[in-house]
């Protein structure tokens, strides 16, 4: 029994999270047999996963402060559209995949810095910062580009969804190594634990000589480059940009946090567990789209979940 324990993971959460995986895992393959376990379906899994992972991690970053950052696919998309304009005006043209990489970054970095400059040093609440940010650019980039699709990209682009490593597509290969990457930060350095006394306490940790103003523009800066990564990932898949792709998106990145076991006031989180999260809503997005459940129950689904759980956090503490 004691070699066994070594096994199971010491985290209540992560050991619920296994739980509900392999719940789930039998329940539909009682329910559809065959059909949940096919490639076909795993592969669909694993190119929705990484576009999803990279925004939750952005929006997981930000909620571990005691913040929220609703800008963070509205950003993606920007990054998105200005890397699209570049590459489509310039095709083939090394010099200029680089600029619009880099023209990319530079929008995420400019995203992050607004965000994180009204949260520290005007005292706008995160909610209400990330909210008039998300508005602003959502209308600039139907503005801009009249709602238009920019398509056609080169194949180093397309390559990110449709390569693989050693069978494992490279886009899921990226986001493991981005979530391994935000897991060291968060553990096993100054910032990570600065972050963590933040959102436990702001207060206190400014007066133990940290500097909340310089963490919290990092964190909003770190979540816009997370939105970059995704932007990157969706135009790899879809081989397109748009204002509103992934629009969806937003409430499951909140609820793939929560479920992850990151607390909504911040504080506590890991990484390992919104990954397991993740898993869970692709899981059960999938076997519902396979049972011919209408996407809006699932959305649905989706928003009752999270008050759940917001309740039962509250109701806890």
């Amino acid at each position: 029994m004691s070699t066994l324990t070594r096994f199971i993971p010491s985290d209540r959460i992560i050991r619920l999270q296994l739980l509900i995986i392999v719940a789930v895992a039998l329940l539909f393959s009682f329910t559809l047999g065959g059909r949940f376990f096919s490639l076909g379906n795993f592969q669909s899994i694993s190119s929705q996963l990484p576009i999803l992972g990279m925004l939750a991690l952005g929006m997981g970053i930000t909620m571990l402060t005691g913040g929220i950052n609703l800008s963070v696919i509205a950003g993606a998309n920007a990054c998105s559209l200005v890397m699209a304009a570049i590459l489509v005006a310039h095709p083939n043209e090394p010099l200029f995949f680089a600029l619009a990489m880099l023209a990319g970054l530079a929008v995420a970095v400019v995203i992050g810095l607004l965000n994180g400059s009204l949260i520290a040093y005007i005292g706008v609440s995160p909610i209400l910062a990330s909210l008039g940010t998300m508005t602003l650019i959502a209308g600039l980039n139907i503005l801009l580009t009249n709602g238009t699709v920019i398509s056609g990209f080169p194949a180093a682009i397309q390559y990110l969804s449709s390569g693989s490593l050693l069978g494992i597509p490279i886009a899921l290969v990226l986001f493991l190594l981005v979530a391994f990457l935000l897991w060291i930060v968060l553990e096993h350095t100054t910032l990570g634990r600065s972050l963590y006394l933040m959102g436990s306490n702001e207060q206190a940790t400014r007066f133990s000589g940290i500097s909340t103003h310089r963490v919290t523009l990092v964190v909003y800066v770190l979540s816009a480059l997370f939105g970059w990564a995704a932007a990157l990932l969706m135009m790899s898949q879809f081989n397109s940009a748009k204002a509103g792709y992934g629009d969806s998106y937003l409430l499951v990145t909140i609820l793939a946090s929560v479920l992850g076991g990151i607390n909504p006031d911040g504080g506590f989180g890991r990484v390992i567990g919104l990954v397991l999260a993740l898993v869970v809503l692709q899981m059960l997005e999938s076997g519902l789209n396979l049972m011919g459940v209408s996407s809006y129950l699932t959305m649905a689904l989706w928003g009752g979940v999270l008050i759940l759980f917001i309740a039962l956090q509250n109701r806890k503490s």
